[in-house]
Formats: structure tokens, C-alpha cells, sequence
């Protein structure tokens, strides 16, 4: 890390060679050495507005930060030595570089040019040790005396070595290594860190022991302090009133163990450990003064963590942290999935703000963010942009993508509705092996009524609505629905038949999970236990996302639910699905019912393309332990107990023979649905994420021909589409349709019959009826979509946003409540006969439909050796297009209607399954995707942007004047003891020191003028941009120019003077006084 005072800009280096450069908040601007190699130490030539960085790969680089994008203008690269150290004193051209090899070579940073002078080892230490005293690990130049430069050694040996005279002047030796060495600001004391967690004060002109010996964590043991960890990095800091800080990383007692890292704080006689949540890898203390040689008056510390940020107030009490206004939380818990929303409606962002700003922060600092440099880009893109990430804690979080950075807008937890205290006796069988078990696995959100859907790794779904108000939730209500299977013979006769629907004169039972009456031996393991369990206390529900909903699959017979891999919800039907490998389950969340639940393969009806056993009610009966696999490793056919046919797939009948359906309600709302289906095919292991069933190699493939009862087993419920559309071929009237895509590659269609709105929908069932196939492709189906005749999108029939939760009188209450839908579908006011286009994207293949006759019109394999990871069908500025990630790294887009291929990238080889899990494309030509476990990584394909990025980005540099230098005083001015300033020119310059020996280092100019500039910006903004590069560079060419025409008046005049005083002292002689 590194700081510059006066710009007040932050530099942080990374191991994969990025430099993340952070100014104010929303100024952020990130660069990537091309070799890749680990930055190891960064320097800012203070308020010039360049950087200095130092690579593992013994490279050195000069960044140039006066432009938009930073460009390396110089590189260095040694080729003998080992690159461990650097120093660039403030106000100085020559950088001080430490080998390995124990010697110190300067390198003049505006040539980038090695000098001749260097500080050999062996001349450093001379005969005070028989042994090579290790690396350099630390080098600075005496506060008060510039000419005096401290070297520190690994093995213990500090030099004091005197630039004019090359030689040293103390050496002081201690017996444990050395880590890091800082100076008093006075410039007569300064302090070492060692590896046995102890501190030492040496005084500048004392020879042989320190002045002060501390082991700050170490127990005294007797005469001598137990050793301690390594201090791995010491500054120390002083101010006009009171004590000086002592800051240090490291040095805890070795008995602490599982203790996290600690940041320590000695100020006068308090001493504060600072406990960080991950490792430190560095840390800076931010002073109010860039000149080493006056009072430091430190404010805050910033430490660099392995997974964070982290600045520290030093002027309060308590030394609270400041909030961090950079999106680095983006991995406070592990992302595990992300959507990305373009053009969301204009008061999404102020609503999801207002009530973030809302959620309690507590216990930080009242003071400004430190990091205040910079200036904001002019650019903002001219739509709405919001990413929403799901975690592995169950946390789903807003971002604003509008700027170039993201910014948090609203965090909302999800597993505060479980209980996480699971008593002993729940445990049992129904323990979840998994370490997350409320990741978040799928979202689906509807920006305009606000409404949001979460699937969790625990096969829970769970449906939030958008409240500004708070409420509490009295108690949470459960239902249990539980299918059993009984012999027609022999029906279930514990089990009490009651109505389907909730009435209000249902008896409320004691919290805890409900008896059932059980049927079978292989129940009594705890089969019909959810894998959470929602809380019974009263729930206080704050401004924003409020459970409206919870729906939970449960254990059948010691085997777990299988994982819901698809999921969709539509606001103006008041409909959630959801899928897995077993079939569908449609949950209507205005009614608090389930709609439908049924398998995949009762999906297909008597249209079924595949060689099925035929199945009577006698043949879907299992014994207890009928879930155990075969010998050769298969699993038997797995089963959804569902409605009969001639029930028409709605909830409210009960009149299958051979099922029960058993309720048990508690109390007011909201509900919470258990939902039982019957599983016997074995799960995948548990947190698997959704894609995580496809082979790590990216080598399969599949055909649409499968016969096979074993790959008929694996159909899965992949995408779902609501629209209103031609359910049936010929169809003259357009209707709510409700399409299926599997993972066999099938699209069905289910037609929806919704109730009036108003008082009916409250009361009426909706129906939901199989209309059959619709077409068939290559691989799983990922994405549907569809199109009217003009080529414009059909959007699925939303519901505006309203407040649920509204506290006016009842009659303000049936007025909302009666506020019909709206469908934006321009497909309504369409003539009728008129058609539409579905579009249909698989792993392999696009197809285009139209309807209502149902014909192929537009066909394209988009690709035979790899398969599509994601498919979106999204608007561009001049139309519809069908973009692709292909596992194969490439990204491709296709016209809508005619599957014309129009871009084709190899744009990132596959080379992570986060990348596969967390890729995802939106409107106007974006997309993104994680590239590490705590970066978001945007990507554009669209002109627009482009064009407009150069103006989006913020300026590092700002023109400030640098403060001035500590008055020396009166007495230090006549007396001496004053700072002593050094021409480094005259002593490291060619004409003293020589050249410096050509294979030791090559020098690499870099592509950061003008020729860099070329590449980096495109269009008009470019152009003013080189332009303007141009300009100042003719500037300084001017005025270089002009300085030397001033030297050669100086001279010019000089010359005159000399020889008129020439002329006036020989004017009166004689020839022969000469």
C-alpha cells in the first residue's frame, strides 16, 4: 500500500498485479501490470502525480496518474538481483532500491536510469560480522539530515551510512532478525521490529545496546519476557501534544491461539489490540504533514487485510473504524450467485436507498472518510443499473451500477426467518451437512412491483414484498402439506380429511413442528422435517424486504430434498415456480396455496416422446426403504404423488384416492409452506451450486434423441417464462401461459386460468392446465422469450408497485387490494390474428417459433464442440438480440427473428466454475461476472458505452499546492540542528558516480505517452483527449525552450559583464604593462 498526503489518494497492490487506486468516494480506478507478478511495494512521488511499483519479478515501474487511465511511462527490469526493498524520500528524483543480496542501488526516477553509486554490503558492515548479514528489509534517510541513510539487514544489523563521505557511521546489532525500522521525526531515535515480538529503541549516536527493550504482548516469565510472534511491521508517530503513537502488526503471544490477527495501538501508557477479521498484509498511519522532519499529528491507519479495508480513527476514543463508502464488501460472506438489471424503473434506486440508509451502523467513526482525492467522472449512464448478489449467509444485496462503481444500496438477510438453535432431538437425521446452510442458490426479482424470490441451498424458497413501513409478524403460521402414500385398499385412517383452504376457526396448536400421523416404519427418522426450521417468535420486520411467503421442501424417508434449480415469478398472476430433477411446484403467494405440484414426466401427458413403463396407482406404491439404489448403481423411478388429471391441477379439491392431505395451522400470517414430495433419487452433494451438475471437464454432450428410463430420470426443470401468449396450436385468443424448458431440451406449456380480480382473486383457485409440447432442442433449455411481429420484446404482465403494509382505514385498505394488474404486454391491443415469435435458446441451439402455428421458422447451432453456460435475450438500442457465454470462453450475440450471427469474441477461457455460476448479461449491451472470490468484473458490448466510458471515469490528480515545509525557528537557524538538505544530483549524477553496469539492469520504456493513449481511448472524447496530451506536451516543450533561451541570456549576460570589467581594468595601462 501507498499513500500520498497532499493528493490524498490510496495505492493497493495485489498479488495477481493489480493496482487499485482509491480517491473519494465513487473514484476508483484499477490497472494491471502485463506480467502478472505480485506487487510488492508501491511509492508515490508525493502530489507529482506518479507512482512507483515493485513487482516479485524484480521489475520496477513508473505509473503515470495525470491522465484518466494511469500508463507506465518507465520499467526497470534487474536481471542479477532481487528486488526486496524501495525508498523515494519525499521531494526527491532518486529511488533507493534494496537487493536481496544485501546492496542498495539508486535509480533516478525520471530517466528511470541506474546510477553509478552503489552501497555494497561488504562496504556496509565492514568487520562487524564474520557472516552475510541477509536481505535489505528496510532503508530511509535520517529525518533531519538527508546525506545520513539507515539500512536495515534481516539478520539484525543496522547501518547508519553517510551518502558523501561512502562510509558508515554506526552500525547497531541486535541478536534477532529485524522486520521493519521507523524514525523519530527528530531524526535522534529510532525504533526496530524483530521477530521475537519484541520492539528496541536505539538512540542515533548511542553505540552497541538500545535504550529501551519491549516485548508489548509477551508475559514476564522471571527475569526475561517469553517470546513472541513476529512484529512484522513498526511506525512510530509523534504529535505536538502528548505521546507519541507506537504502531505495530503481529507480535502476540504464541498461547493465544485461534486468536485473529491484531493491529496494536501504544499511545502513552494505554495500549489497544485491535482484532482484524482476516490476515494483515499491510498497514499505513495517515499523518496530517508529507514532511518526515515535523510533527507526524496521525489521524488514521489504514490496514490492508487479505479480504478487506479497513481505516482506523485515531483521534477518538476507543479508536472506532471508519464506514468504508468502496464497494469491497462485496465478499463479506462468499458470492454464490448474481443478476444484473438494465434500464430498472427510475425510482427503484432512491426507494432500495432510503431504506438502506435506514439499517442501523453503529459504533463508527462521525468523521469524514479520509481518502478525499480525486475528482468525480462527468459521465453517468443515462439508465437505472442495479446487481443484485446472493451470499453464502443467506445476505442478498443491492448495488448501484449506474457510475463506473458500484455502491451498496440495501442489505437484506434471509436467515434471520430460521431458527439457527436447533435442539438436539431435531437433529438427528435431518442434520444438514452443510456449512452454508442458507446460501442463496437462485433470485428472481421483479423490478417493477418490487417483488423478490430467493432459492436456497436448503430447497427452501422463500418470497419477500417492498414495504416503507414496519410491521411485526405475531407469529408465523405454519402449514404443513403432506402427501402419503397409502393402498387404495387400506386408506390412511389417522389422518383427519379437512378442508384445503386456511379457515379462520382453525384451532391454534403450541409452537413446534406438528405431529403427523405416519403411514410407514421408514417415517419414524424424522422424514417429514424441512431442512431449516422457521422461527416461532414474533419476527420484527424493518423498512424494506418483508417475508411475505416461506415454501420448504422436506425430507422423505433419511433422504434430503433435492435442489431447486429453476425459478420465476410473476407479480401480475401472483404466482411463484420453482423446479428441480423431480418435476414443478407453482405456489400461488396472493392465497398462500399451492397451485400445482407435479413431476416432469406427468408434464408431457400422453404426448410423451420418451419410452415410458406405464404407471397405475397400484405401481406407485413404495415399501419403506424403497429408496435404496440398485446394485449396478441406478436408482429406481422416482415418483411426484400429484392431482390427478381430472382434479384439473388445481388445489382446492382433495379427491385422489390415494393421497391425504394433512394441515396444520397455527396462527395469523404470513405462511409458511413445508412441502413434501416424494424423492427417491439420490441428492447431489449438499451446497452444490446450480450448475455444479455439469461435468468440471466442459467435454459432454448431449443428444435430444434419449430413449433411455436412466437419462429420463435426470430431467430437470432448467428455465420457466410467463407470458401471454397462443397456449395452443391455432389458438385465436391470447392467454397467461406458463412455459417449462428441462434439461432434456423440451419446452411445454402450461395455460393458466386466473380468478377476477378483486374479492375472486382472494377466493377462486387458480387452474393451471398442461397444453402440451411446444418444440424440442439440443441440450438444456436456458432461456425463453418473446416477440411480436414488429420485432419488439413482450414483456411478461407486471403489477405497479404498491405499499402492502397500508394503515388507513379499511375501505383505503379494499381500494388497493382491488387494484387490478397491469399487463404491459403491447400484445393486448394487438389484432388477434396477428402473430408472435417465441424464442427459444438451449446449450447448443437457437430456434425462433411462431405462434399461434406453432412452426420453426429461424434455426441456428450456436455451437457442436462446447455448450451455452448463459443465454439472455436482450434489448439493444436498435433492437432484440440473443447473447451467449460459451464454455469455451467465447461471447456471442444473435440477430432476433433471423439467428444471424452478429459478434463472436473469444473473450475468457472457462477457467473456474464461479465464472460459469455468476456470468449473467442484461440490456443495452452489459454483462458481468465474478473473476475472483471478491471482484465483480463488467464487461460491454455495446458502442454507447464505449464511447461514453472515457468521460464516466473519475480524475486521480488534482492540481494542489504542496504545503510548506516546518519553519526551522529561530534558534535551530542560528545554532544549527536544523534539517541538512543534500544535492543528491551532484553525488548519484553521471558526471560523479559514472553509468551503472548495463546487465544489471534493462530498461523498458513504456507505452504511457501519447502512443499509449491511442489505444486506450476511442471517438471524439479520445480525440480531445490526445489532443489535450498533445497540447500540454507542446507546453512543456515550450517551456523547456524558454528556460533555455533565459540560460543563454544568463550566459550572454555574463559574458558582457565579464568583459566590460575586463575592458575597464586594461583601459588605462600601457602595451608594456602587459
Amino acid at each position: 500500500m501507498a499513500f500520498d498526503p497532499v493528493q490524498k489518494i490510496l495505492a493497493v497492490g495485489t498479488q495477481s498485479g493489480a493496482l487499485r487506486l482509491f480517491g473519494r468516494p465513487g473514484v476508483e480506478c484499477y490497472c494491471q501490470h502485463e506480467s502478472g507478478a505480485a506487487v510488492i511495494q508501491l511509492q508515490f512521488l508525493i502530489n507529482e502525480g506518479a507512482l512507483v511499483s515493485a513487482l516479485a519479478d524484480d521489475s520496477v515501474h513508473l505509473w503515470n496518474l495525470r491522465q484518466k487511465r494511469p500508463a507506465i511511462l518507465h520499467s526497470l527490469k534487474f536481471n542479477r538481483e532481487r528486488i526486496t526493498f524501495c525508498h523515494l524520500p519525499f521531494q526527491s528524483k532518486w529511488l533507493y532500491i534494496g537487493t536481496e543480496r544485501g546492496n542498495i542501488h539508486i535509480v533516478n526516477v525520471e530517466s528511470f536510469m541506474l546510477s553509478g553509486y552503489v552501497i555494497m554490503w561488504n562496504k556496509a558492515i565492514e568487520l562487524s560480522s564474520k557472516a552475510h548479514p541477509g536481505p535489505v528489509v528496510h532503508i530511509s534517510d535520517n529525518p533531519m539530515d538527508e546525506g545520513k541513510l539507515i539500512i536495515g539487514f534481516e539478520s539484525g544489523i543496522v547501518v547508519l551510512w553517510d551518502l558523501k563521505s561512502k562510509k558508515a557511521d554506526y552500525r547497531y546489532t541486535y541478536d534477532e532478525a529485524i522486520h521493519s525500522v521507523a524514525w523519530h521525526h527528530e531524526g535522534k531515535q529510532f525504533i526496530c521490529s524483530h521477530s521475537d515480538g519484541t520492539l528496541t529503541i536505539w538512540n542515533v549516536r548511542g553505540q552497541g545496546k538500545p535504550i529501551q527493550t519491549i516485548t508489548p504482548h509477551g508475559k514476564e516469565d522471571g527475569k526475561k519476557p517469553e517470546s513472541c510472534k513476529p512484529i512484522l511491521k513498526v511506525e512510530y508517530k509523534t504529535t505536538r501534544i502528548g505521546e507519541p503513537f507506537i504502531i505495530f502488526s503481529g507480535g502476540l503471544s504464541y498461547d493465544t491461539v485461534g486468536r485473529r490477527p491484531c493491529l496494536t495501538v501504544m499511545h502513552g501508557k494505554s495500549t489497544a489490540v485491535l482484532e482484524m477479521d482476516y490476515p494483515i498484509v499491510d498497514f499505513l498511519t495517515l499523518c496530517e504533514t508529507p514532511y518526515p522532519n515535523d510533527f507526524q499529528e496521525p489521524y488514521a491507519v489504514v490496514v490492508l487485510l487479505e479480504k478487506d479495508l479497513v481505516v482506523i480513527d485515531l483521534a477518538q476514543n476507543g479508536y472506532p473504524i471508519f464506514e468504508n463508502p468502496y464497494p469491497l464488501t462485496i465478499h463479506e460472506s462468499p458470492v454464490t450467485c448474481c443478476e444484473y438489471f438494465a434500464d430498472c424503473p427510475v425510482d427503484l434506486i432512491p426507494a432500495l436507498y432510503s431504506v438502506g440508509s435506514r439499517q442501523k451502523r453503529q459504533g463508527y467513526s462521525k468523521k469524514e472518510w479520509p481518502i478525499s482525492g480525486g475528482n468525480w467522472g462527468q459521465g453517468i449512464q443515462s439508465y437505472p443499473e442495479i446487481i443484485i448478489t446472493g451470499h453464502a449467509d443467506g445476505t442478498v444485496k443491492f448495488w448501484d451500477a449506474s457510475a463506473i462503481m458500484l455502491q451498496v444500496l440495501y442489505k437484506l438477510k434471509t436467515a434471520k426467518i430460521f431458527d439457527r438453535n436447533r435442539s438436539k432431538e431435531d437433529k438427528g437425521s435431518t442434520e444438514v451437512p452443510d456449512e452454508d446452510p442458507f446460501a442463496i442458490q437462485i433470485m428472481a426479482w421483479c423490478p417493477e412491483s418490487r417483488m423478490l424470490c430467493v432459492a436456497g441451498v436448503s430447497a427452501n424458497v422463500i418470497i419477500y414484498r417492498f414495504s416503507k413501513l414496519e410491521v411485526t409478524t405475531e407469529v408465523l403460521l405454519e402449514v404443513r402439506m403432506q402427501y402419503e402414500l397409502n393402498d387404495i385398499e387400506s386408506p390412511d385412517g389417522g389422518g383427519e380429511q379437512t378442508s384445503a383452504l386456511p379457515t379462520p376457526g382453525a384451532s391454534p396448536q403450541t409452537s413446534g413442528p406438528p405431529s403427523h400421523p405416519s403411514t410407514s416404519s421408514n417415517n419414524s427418522d424424522g422424514g417429514n422435517i424441512p431442512c431449516l426450521k422457521v422461527r416461532s417468535t414474533p419476527l420484527k420486520q424493518s423498512p424494506g424486504y418483508q417475508v411475505d411467503l416461506v415454501v420448504q421442501l422436506v425430507w422423505v424417508s433419511g433422504e434430503p430434498p433435492q435442489q431447486i434449480t429453476s425459478l420465476a415469478l410473476n407479480s401480475s398472476y401472483g404466482l411463484v415456480v420453482f423446479g428441480n430433477s423431480n418435476g414443478l411446484a407453482v405456489v400461488d403467494y396472493i392465497q398462500k396455496t399451492v397451485v400445482l405440484n407435479l413431476g416432469t414426466v406427468e408434464l408431457y401427458g400422453s404426448n410423451d416422446p420418451y419410452q415410458r413403463q406405464p404407471r397405475s396407482p397400484r405401481k406407485t406404491r413404495q415399501p419403506s426403504g424403497g429408496n435404496k439404489k440398485r446394485e449396478d448403481g441406478s436408482q429406481k423411478e422416482k415418483h411426484f404423488i400429484l392431482f390427478s388429471e381430472h382434479d384439473s391441477f388445481f388445489f382446492c379439491q382433495n379427491s385422489s384416492p390415494h393421497s391425504s392431505l394433512v394441515l396444520v395451522l397455527n396462527c395469523a400470517l404470513p405462511l409458511c409452506f413445508f412441502l413434501l414430495t416424494v424423492l427417491l433419487s439420490v441428492c447431489p452433494p449438499r451446497g452444490a451450486n446450480p450448475l455444479d451438475h455439469r461435468d468440471n471437464s466442459f467435454s459432454r454432450s448431449r443428444s435430444s434423441s434419449v430413449t433411455s428410463i436412466d437419462k429420463e430420470a435426470r430431467e430437470a426443470i432448467s428455465s420457466f417464462h410467463f407470458c401471454e401468449t397462443f397456449a395452443r396450436k391455432g389458438d385465436s385468443a391470447l392467454t397467461p401461459c406458463l412455459y417449462v424448458g428441462t434439461s432434456l431440451g423440451t419446452v411445454l406449456v402450461l395455460a393458466l386460468t386466473l380468478p377476477p380480480a378483486g374479492e375472486q382473486r382472494q377466493l377462486q383457485p387458480v387452474i393451471l392446465s398442461p397444453a402440451g409440447m411446444l418444440v424440442r432442442l439440443k441440450g438444456s433449455i436456458l432461456r425463453m422469450a418473446f416477440i411480436d411481429s414488429t420485432g419488439s420484446q413482450l414483456p411478461s404482465a407486471y403489477e405497479p408497485w404498491y405499499e402492502p403494509n397500508v394503515t388507513a382505514d379499511g375501505e383505503e385498505r379494499e381500494k388497493v387490494r382491488k387494484r387490478r394488474p397491469v399487463s404491459v404486454s403491447p400484445s393486448t391491443s394487438q389484432d388477434l390474428n396477428e402473430s408472435q415469435y417465441a424464442v427459444v435458446c438451449s446449450e447448443k441451439q437457437a430456434k425462433v417459433i411462431a405462434l399461434p402455428s406453432q412452426t420453426c421458422i429461424y434455426k441456428h447451432s450456436i455451437t457442436e464442440t462446447s455448450f451455452i453456460l448463459r443465454a439472455d435475450v436482450v434489448q439493444m438500442n436498435q433492437g432484440m438480440c440473443v447473447a451467449c457465454f460459451c464454455a469455451n470462453g467465447h461471447i456471442m450475440t444473435l440477430s432476433v427473428p433471423g439467428l444471424r450471427p452478429l459478434m463472436d469474441v473469444n473473450y475468457l477461457p472457462l477457467t473456474d466454475m464461479r465464472i460459469a455460476r455468476t456470468f449473467c448479461f442484461t440490456n443495452l449491451g452489459q454483462a458481468m461476472y465474478l473473476c475472483s472470490p471478491t471482484e465483480i468484473q463488467r464487461i460491454t458490448y455495446s458502442q454507447d458505452t464505449c464511447e461514453n466510458l472515457q468521460e464516466m471515469l473519475g480524475e486521480l490528480f488534482t492540481p494542489v499546492e504542496t504545503p510548506e515545509a516546518p519553519n526551522r525557528g529561530f534558534f535551530k537557524g542560528l545554532f544549527g540542528g536544523g534539517a541538512q538538505s543534500l544535492d543528491r544530483e551532484e553525488l548519484f549524477g553521471e558526471v560523479a558516480a559514472g553509468r551503472a553496469s548495463r546487465s544489471l539492469a534493462q530498461h523498458i520504456p513504456g507505452p504511457g505517452g501519447i502512443e499509449g493513449m491511442k489505444g486506450a481511448a476511442s471517438g471524439v472524447v479520445g480525440d480531445l483527449a490526445r489532443a489535450r496530451i498533445a497540447l500540454d506536451e507542446r507546453g512543456q516543450k515550450l517551456g523547456e525552450l524558454e528556460e533555455r533561451t533565459a540560460a543563454m541570456m544568463a550566459s550572454a549576460d555574463s559574458f558582457s559583464k565579464h568583459a566590460h570589467e575586463m575592458m575597464l581594468k586594461c583601459k588605462d595601462k600601457k602595451w608594456y604593462q602587459f
